[in-house]
């Protein structure tokens, strides 16, 4: 049975995370599905529409 309102994830106790935000910071590529998806979708309608 959880206990509401704590939660754990190892991954944030190993730096994982913190690993992730600093690599996509410097490098101005997200690491996540979804800001990947729509990083790459601005690319492809800015291609065909231009710069506007």
């Amino acid at each position: 049975m959880k206990i509401p309102g704590v939660s754990f994830s190892w991954k944030r106790a190993l730096g994982i995370t913190q690993a992730k935000q600093k690599i996509a910071r410097e490098t101005g590529i997200p690491l996540t599905k979804a800001g990947l998806e729509r990083k790459i979708g601005n690319v492809i309608i800015k291609s065909i529409f231009g710069k506007y």
